[in-house]
């Protein structure tokens, strides 16, 4: 069984949103409205309990390259995000009910059955993925379409894509196509693309990585993502030094009066 990944390419990205469709045909996700939010043609603007797939449109100036790209003008960067599935998650690290899982894919499923609403998830993931639904109070996000894959099929929103901008398959394999994609636009001249994997980091690396251009950030893609159970031994030592200090303090209070 092969651990799977996605590779989604903002350079062949046209903001169609099928893959938001598909996501939400396939899955029975609930819609979310058509409010106008002032982020260009994006209504529907993160990911949440309801938007498991999102396709963000950036407008940003892009270094110079073929394509059209005039350095004096706004340059559009569309990216179809998703839960990233990290190598070490937060959010499964965090749930107490074990309603997060590990597949044999290597995503990390949220089993809604399962789910006691306390949202230690929501703020255990470094993305901002995870969301509860406020009318039923259990989290939601992405499942990797982990039904789809145990038969043989590819995700629902990589099937969609009609530019192959979202590309699924043996997660080794695609890293070794997002190095040769990398290649082929440094040499075609955009300069400004990089590479989203944060393998250097407590989340060590993550099965959705992506080819971006200009700074990641604008995707909102933190540059150095940390699981926050990576912050537990300093605060475990913060709080022995601070007990020893108040446990001194104590002592030295209660011998001092004696010998008054």
């Amino acid at each position: 069984m092969s651990v799977t990944a996605f590779l989604t390419d903002s350079t062949l990205c046209i903001g169609c949103k099928a893959c938001e469709v598909a996501c939400k045909e396939w899955n029975q996700v609930s819609n979310d409205g058509l409010d106008w939010r002032g982020f260009s043609y994006d209504n529907t603007a993160a990911l949440g309990h309801s938007t498991w797939r999102h396709v963000a449109f950036v407008e940003n100036t892009a270094h110079p390259g073929q394509g059209g790209n005039a350095p004096e003008a706004f340059t559009w960067g569309m990216l179809s995000d998703v839960c990233k599935h990290c190598e070490n998650a937060g959010c499964l690290e965090a749930c107490p009910t074990g309603a997060l899982v590990r597949t044999e894919f290597g995503g990390v499923y949220l089993q809604p059955d399962v789910c006691n609403g306390c949202a230690y998830c929501v703020v255990a993931c470094p993305f901002g993925v995870v969301e509860r639904n406020p009318a039923e109070g259990r989290a939601f996000k992405c499942t990797f379409c982990y039904d789809r894959q145990k038969d043989g099929l590819k995700p629902a929103c990589a099937t969609a894509c009609p530019t192959e901008s979202i590309k699924f398959g043996d997660i080794e394999d695609l890293r070794e196509e997002a190095v040769r994609r990398m290649n082929h636009l440094h040499s075609a001249g955009f300069r400004d693309v990089h590479l989203y994997d944060p393998q250097h980091t407590s989340v060590g690396g993550v099965h959705a990585f992506f080819i971006t251009r200009g700074d990641p950030r604008a995707y909102n893609l933190p540059p150095n993502p940390e699981v926050p159970t990576s912050y537990l031994r300093k605060g475990w030592i913060s709080a022995g030094i601070a007990a020893g200090l108040m446990l001194a303090g104590t002592l030295f209070a209660f011998y001092g009066s004696n010998h008054e």
